[in-house]
């Protein structure tokens, strides 16, 4: 049996530098490639609470504390006939919060910890290909390095795939990335200087405001400067697209058609030029196998609508780490860590995937919609459809069901519950679209995700980072 000692980390993006820093902290020897020179741009500034909870532990969150960045404490919701405020300070809590960051700054440091923690870290090295062994364990990433040519790297005994939307395993090897239905979307979006947020929106909050079109972000940044921008169906944005001249035109006529977002710019400087991002949307088939894991953006994305990105790389970086560390030191096979692993990180992937596709899908207003969110985090929700608080909502956002889940077996809805939420609201999205028919594609039930291990194990953080037998439910 191979014991994981030697792990080459490709992709030094959140998920691929905090998972190799949560690595080398127990004792791996790891290596990371990244393609790109740092610091380099890159969309996905609002975080949630959960990442200050992983950032604690490789020791970065006083950094950004201390680094300037825009603290975040919820956020405000303008969606449809009804708006709401998710204030978690006072649902939660004055230590519950978060940052809106500049990403090429936050992935910069990152990167720069876990060189500090003992990761050896080699920028301008793109992974192109993967040769596997008899018994379907990685041996070798074939790559080439920049200004030099081809470079094959081995003598690794576990793979680590942060390597982003390019997929190197889910893509371009075994092609079993399947594309969402429901969010066949486009992101377009600019920045601005003394933009104005929402008169209720907590300290740092972002804004989403619907549209006939989609929906509108807001989020302010350090630096007076705020991220705005609009996510509309693909066919919507290829005939807008059609009619403008350029993408800076298509721009400033989105924002002029909503009357809220004008407002908040009427005083403003759009200072970038504008940027458009689409088939984002997309999850994996397998996030592990023997000798691998796929973690962030390689192995999935959602939709930006609920800030999920980088919380679910951290946090798929969290549990891999913490499965990983338990079967060195032969607390449990590998096989038995990578179900885990696979199994709460498709829990978190799949809660997101029934709040966003009800958001999208099946709005019915605000108490239908709090009643999803709470059957999605509570044994006890009930089946009757009535008057609801945010709590759950709130919740979801900030990430801390996942956590809280992971770290207490006790507290997790059960597998059928959730699986069969995110199926409700696909069966119940309106008829019409050819391109959604039938219900997607069950992320959480099929073989081999399957979690009935899950509720054997929860992750610990002391004395080391691991997984042990959960606590009596």
């Amino acid at each position: 049996m191979t014991v994981p000692s030697n792990v080459l980390v490709v992709g030094g993006g959140p998920a691929g530098s905090v998972t190799a820093t949560l690595l080398a902290q127990e004792g791996f020897d790891v290596r990371l490639v990244e393609s790109r020179q740092f610091p380099r741009y890159h969309i996905g500034e609002s975080l949630t609470p959960s990442t200050r909870h992983v950032l604690q532990l490789i020791g970065v969150a006083d950094k950004l504390d201390a680094g300037g960045f825009q603290v975040k404490r919820g956020g405000a919701f303008r969606w449809g006939d009804d708006s709401w405020v998710i204030d978690w300070s006072k649902q939660f809590g004055d230590h519950v919060s978060t940052w809106q960051v500049d990403r090429a700054a936050f992935d910069a440091l990152l990167l720069d910890n876990a060189r500090e923690k003992g990761v050896r870290v080699e920028h301008g090295i793109a992974a192109k290909s993967v040769d596997f062994d008899e018994d379907g364990r990685p041996r070798a990433v074939h790559c080439v390095r920049e200004g030099e040519g081809p470079v094959t790297l081995d003598g690794f005994d576990f793979l680590i795939d942060a390597s982003g939307r390019a997929g190197l395993l889910s893509a371009q090897h075994f092609r079993n990335r399947q594309q969402h239905r429901f969010f066949r979307n486009v992101a377009l979006w600019s920045y601005w200087e003394n933009a104005r947020l929402l008169p209720d929106s907590p300290e740092g909050g972002v804004n989403v405001i619907s549209s006939p079109k989609g929906w509108y972000w807001v989020i302010p940044l350090h630096g007076g400067r705020t991220s705005i921008g609009l996510v509309t169906h693909k066919d919507v944005f290829a005939r807008d697209r059609r009619a403008h001249g350029s993408l800076d035109d298509l721009y400033r006529s989105v924002i002029a058609e909503s009357d809220i977002v004008s407002d908040l710019v009427a005083d403003a400087t759009c200072v970038a030029e504008a940027r458009a991002e689409t088939d984002y949307s997309y999850v994996a088939d397998r996030f592990a196998g023997p000798g691998y894991m796929l973690i962030g953006d390689a192995a999935c994305f959602l939709d930006p609508l609920l800030s999920t990105g980088v919380h679910l790389a951290l946090y798929g970086g969290l549990v891999g780490a913490a499965a990983l560390a338990s079967v060195r030191r032969g607390e449990l096979p590998e096989a038995e860590g990578l179900t885990f692993f696979e199994a709460a990180y498709r829990r978190a992937y799949t809660r997101a995937l029934a709040l966003v596709s009800s958001m999208y899908e099946t709005y019915q207003g605000k108490d239908d919609f709090f009643w999803t969110a709470d059957r999605l985090v509570r044994e006890d929700a009930g089946a009757e459809r009535g008057a609801r608080d945010s709590v759950s909502f709130g919740e979801i956002i900030a990430g801390m069901s996942d956590i809280r889940e992971a770290t207490d077996a006790r507290t997790r809805v059960l597998t059928d519950r959730l699986a069969d939420e995110a199926l409700r609201v696909q069966k119940e999205a309106p008829a019409g679209d050819p391109d959604v028919g039938e219900p997607s594609f069950d992320v959480l039930r099929t073989e081999p995700h399957r979690d009935d291990s899950l509720l054997g194990l929860r992750v610990v953080t002391e004395p080391r980072l691991g997984l042990r037998p959960a606590d009596p439910v």
